[in-house]
């Protein structure tokens, strides 16, 4: 898809060295996408939330190659510092994209990226980061050749492209919401690439929060490309899939009405079905920690206590992710500070709330 083979540049008539910045958000699925097949394509749709302050920024610096050779020649840097595992992985990322950029081959690339939220816990970083990666691309393309003018085709090639580098990154192109796997809830959606979802929402979930807990910043024991790949020999694996594509029919139906109840049983029960799928796993494996599951309980009382409607989730590690409208921010957060921030490491929480996508800088 998306192959382009006349994507190559003029040696005669180089351009000018530059640079391309974006600033990407990462995203939190409510319906889970854990198992794949084929190139990077989903075993069941998903649904996620955009979010703003969680976010990558990456600089694409270019400029022509002196002298022609058929490598893509790359440095890399992460938060200013060369970071030789994330070259390795994005060389080999930058390798496989090389039908749909032919042009890569005939320049010099240098990345620089970071995060303001920790990589590798469970926050996907691997989402935010890959959708930076995947918009500088393709408005490189733009800028060189012209060819991604029109908006919807700019969002649908960065999406694809995206999710080849991680399946989640997809969903990180969009803002407010959107969905990744084809499912008859959604018109046009597809495994190819996400499609966005701020249509489906009902106002009160446009003015959601995500206070998200940070339990640890460990990297997580078992990366969630070994987690998915899991998923093949799961005895659960195909009720696990029918569960998924029939929770999100009810989604849809819940972020159309405001239906905050349905939408807030469904995070939590997705949230716990896919971290019971790691411990079904073999082997085996558990990313939840003490204080995750003292937070969940938490969780459950104050509800329960206040009426208020406020759920959790969990991306694949232990770092809560605490879901609420914003009429209650002042209340929630008075909580979070009293009784929840003793349960994080260093007391870190990051304040963050549904957005308008990524942004070019």
């Amino acid at each position: 898809m998306y192959e382009n083979p006349r994507l190559i540049l003029d040696s005669s008539n180089p351009p000018e060295p530059g640079e391309i910045l974006w600033r990407t958000p990462s995203n939190i699925a409510i319906i889970k996408y854990w198992g794949k097949h084929g190139v990077q394509l989903p075993r069941n749709p998903s649904l996620s939330l955009t979010l703003a302050a969680s976010c990558t920024d990456t600089v694409l610096e270019y400029a022509m190659k002196e002298a022609p050779d058929n490598a893509i020649d790359l440095e890399f840097y992460f938060h200013g510092e060369e970071n030789e595992a994330f070259r390795t992985k994005t060389l080999a990322f930058l390798e496989s994209l090389t039908p749909q950029f032919p042009f890569l081959r005939q320049l010099q690339l240098t990345v620089r990226t970071g995060n303001s939220f920790p990589h590798s816990t469970g926050i996907a970083s691997s989402a935010s980061g890959m959708a930076a990666l995947a918009l500088c691309l393709c408005s490189l393309e733009d800028r060189l050749f012209g060819t991604l003018q029109e908006a919807d085709n700019f969002d649908t090639k960065a999406s694809c492209i995206a999710r080849l580098g991680s399946g989640s990154a997809c969903r990180s192109i969009f803002p407010y919401a959107a969905v990744w796997g084809a499912t008859p809830a959604v018109s046009g959606s597809s495994d190819q690439f996400a499609v966005p979802a701020e249509d489906l929402l009902h106002p009160v979930f446009k003015d959601f929060h995500d206070d998200i807990l940070i339990v640890s910043t460990a990297e997580k024991s078992v990366s969630s490309r070994a987690g998915h790949a899991l998923m093949e020999g799961n005895p659960y694996a195909e009720p696990r899939y029918a569960q998924a594509r029939n929770r999100l029919t009810v989604l849809v139906d819940a972020l159309r009405t405001g239906d905050l109840e349905t939408f807030g049983k469904i995070a939590e029960d997705e949230a716990l079905t896919l971290h019971a799928l790691m411990m079904c796993s073999n082997p085996s494996f558990m990313l939840l920690r003490p204080d995750t599951v003292a937070l969940i309980e938490k969780i459950h009382a104050y509800r329960r206590d206040t009426k208020h409607p406020v759920y959790f989730t969990l991306d694949a590690g232990p770092n809560i992710h605490l879901l609420y409208p914003g009429e209650i921010v002042a209340e929630v957060r008075g909580w979070i500070e009293d009784d929840l921030k003793q349960h994080c490491a260093d007391e870190w929480v990051i304040q963050d709330w549904v957005g308008e996508g990524p942004e070019e800088l």
